[in-house]
């Protein structure tokens, strides 16, 4: 076993997605949901290969969060390696599984690609209105990101779900209280994981702040998460840990 932490319901492993994910069993997953790294937040190789602090926050030096693994690839490489990652989901989840990514607008092409060319049906694309942004004077706001999802074979429309919304408005997490460059709201990833069938068992191969998984648990999931940096694995792990022990409300 790689180095991991967990608990009732829950794992997260510390390592690479791609080596970790070849170990596992065929079939053992219900749904995959995550937030790869963009590989984004510029228009040439100069801008992409900056930290992605530099990239994607406009906190302070003396107040910046550790920076992530995986985020300076330029575009070819980052949609192999999407292709790779994303067959292994395939072959990890059960036939009808529902899969959620989360890109940005200029990835968000590749992704596609990526995403059919590993066997997945693409479904379509869901919002993530962030409601606020940083204004710029003649232009259309940049205050959304995209949730492309789809599913591995057939979804039937009689599985136990209800109808979802095609659009989630919720703020950015606060600087004072991230723990992570890119973090995705709690509230708004209780809201994605509905996508699995109650029960379920989800995986997140990108766990970074532990969001997704004490999202899925929170909401009655089972849930594994892969983390390859080390800082951040550490500070989801104790997320989630402490966030549970605590006994936090459930609605």
């Amino acid at each position: 076993m790689p180095e991991h932490t967990g608990g009732d319901g829950w794992t997260i492993l510390h390592g690479d997605c791609l080596r970790l994910m070849r170990q596992m069993q065929d079939g053992v997953f219900d749904a995959v949901i995550t937030d790869p790294p963009y590989a984004s937040g510029g228009s040439t190789p100069a801008e992409k290969t900056r930290s992605t602090n530099q990239k994607y926050s406009s906190m302070s030096s003396d107040k910046a969060l550790p920076d992530f693994a995986g985020d300076q690839m330029d575009q070819r490489s980052w949609t192999n390696f999407m292709t790779d990652w994303l067959n292994e989901a395939y072959r990890l989840c059960k036939p009808g599984a529902p899969i959620c990514l989360f890109i940005d607008w200029r990835q968000l092409p590749s992704m596609t690609d990526a995403l059919q060319r590993s066997g997945w049906i693409w479904r379509g694309i869901a919002v993530w209105d962030k409601v606020t942004c940083r204004p710029q004077k003649g232009r259309f706001r940049q205050q959304a990101e995209f949730i492309l999802w789809g599913s591995k074979e057939g979804m039937p429309l009689q599985r136990n779900v209800g109808c979802l919304p095609g659009v989630f408005r919720y703020s950015n997490p606060a600087n004072a209280g991230r723990i992570h460059v890119t973090e995705k709201s709690l509230p708004l990833m209780r809201d994605i994981v509905q996508i699995c069938e109650p029960g379920g068992r989800i995986l997140d191969p990108f766990a970074g702040a532990g969001t997704t998984i004490l999202a899925a648990v929170r909401e009655g999931y089972e849930a594994v998460g892969i983390e390859k940096t080390a800082v951040y694995y550490k500070l989801g792990s104790d997320r989630v840990r402490f966030a549970l022990a605590a006994g936090e409300k459930t609605k």
